[in-house]
């Protein structure tokens, strides 16, 4: 079936049928409310960084109290298959599965903090004795430190990608971000001193997975819970990250920055169901490695290298589309800021302590460049005559049309 025959199969009525007047949007549906674009931000922000990074925060700064004080500066700044099939069968279940996995990941962390707490006012704190004596710091190394740390705290704009499916965006939009960043930035910083309340810096700078020796160390014998609600929080994370950034690949087809097939909708499920396996399939590159901090490695440099230019976009559109409707509008000050920290973060690091993953990240970015260049921007024809079959036996393999309004 090509495109016209879903199309008619869409809207064509039997012919004693009663004519409906209600409209069917063939577009995305707002189904998401403040309270699940709180645990988007929140359970998207804590994945399995916060149980990890701790050891490559420390191994960069040498010391406890740079540690801690990354962590904090880390929010200041920001202020993987059965997730895509969920994601792809329902607006409404992958955000029960967001609240569910929020909630349950929320469990692990009071744990450890009240932990702390407890054990902190049982006298525990040698650890924090001369808490800033430590190696030389370095421009390079406080920004792998960095890398580290905002692995931790990536999530902190997802919302964004999906403000077509929030509820109010203009209210909940900045509500949902300056209640979520916060909340999470005083659990890292809590969680991380209840980490050196039993451990030293060598003791977690030698641990594989830090939450865990934690668990070993002070819930034993029920110290089993840790890795479960760990692996509840990954899963949370991931559903999080699929929804959201599924979306942007859907906006970028959609605007014709790259195969207009990513901005079909199912015409069953209303779930932009292209894009969701586009983000999976990448997902899993991005996973080949399988060494965590290389993996940390590859995302930071990317990432800020992205962040970097949207910021400078956002600055040249100021003042050359002062037309624009701006119902959300930042002082100019701010992406004056993020665009200084990602120069540096993006920069430091590689003249410091250049790597291969460095290189092969860059690789990676232009190689979408060469596809973008053939497939969208002058559209060779005989790129054309490759991409247009492809998208006419997916559309129908899915079942999925452009986003438009049909009659019921």
């Amino acid at each position: 079936m090509d495109e016209e025959g879903i199309r008619k199969r869409s809207s064509t009525q039997e012919p004693d049928e009663t004519p409906i007047k209600k409209s069917k949007s063939m577009n995305l549906q707002k189904e998401v409310g403040l309270l699940s674009g709180i645990c988007l931000i929140v359970g998207t922000m804590i994945g399995s960084g916060i149980f990890v990074s701790p050891k490559g925060v420390l191994a960069n700064v040498g010391a406890v109290g740079p540690s801690l004080v990354i962590w904090t500066a880390c929010g200041v700044l920001a202020t993987l298959v059965t997730v895509t099939l969920v994601n792809a069968l329902s607006v409404k279940w992958a955000s029960y599965v967001q609240n569910f996995f929020t909630a349950a990941k929320m469990v692990i962390v009071i744990i450890i903090i009240v932990s702390g707490i407890v054990l902190l006012a049982q006298g525990n704190t040698k650890n924090f004795n001369n808490s800033f004596d430590g190696p030389p710091l370095s421009v390079g190394a406080i920004c792998l430190a960095f890398y580290n740390g905002l692995w931790a705290y990536s999530g902190w704009n997802q919302l964004n990608y999906i403000t077509e499916e929030l509820k109010d965006p203009y209210r909940n939009l900045p509500l949902s971000i300056v209640i979520g960043i916060p909340l999470v930035t005083v659990c890292y910083v809590l969680i991380n001193i209840s980490y050196f309340t039993v451990m030293t810096s060598t003791e977690l700078l030698q641990s594989q997975a830090v939450a865990v020796t934690f668990g070993d160390r002070v819930l034993y014998p029920a110290s089993w819970i840790v890795p479960l609600f760990v692996a509840f929080s990954a899963i949370g994370s991931a559903n999080g990250t699929c929804f959201t950034a599924s979306r942007l690949a859907y906006v970028v087809g959609r605007e014709g920055h790259m195969l207009k097939v990513l901005s079909y909708i199912s015409i069953k499920r209303l779930t932009p169901v292209p894009a969701i396996i586009f983000y999976g399939a990448i997902a899993i590159i991005y996973i080949i490695p399988g060494d965590i901090n290389t993996l940390i490695n590859y995302f930071s440099f990317a990432v800020w290298i992205f962040y970097g230019l949207n910021m400078l976009g956002l600055i040249v559109m100021r003042f050359t589309r002062k037309d624009l409707e701006r119902p959300i509008r930042v002082p100019l000050i701010i992406p004056i800021l993020v665009m200084f920290v990602s120069i540096v973060l993006v920069l430091a690091p590689i003249i410091t302590a250049p790597e291969l993953p460095y290189l092969y990240c860059a690789l990676f970015i232009i190689s979408g460049l060469v596809f973008y260049v053939l497939f969208i921007h002058f559209k060779f024809s005989w790129a054309q005559k490759i991409s247009k079959p492809i998208t006419m036996h997916l559309q129908m393999l899915m079942e999925v049309v452009p986003p438009e309004d049909v009659s019921e």
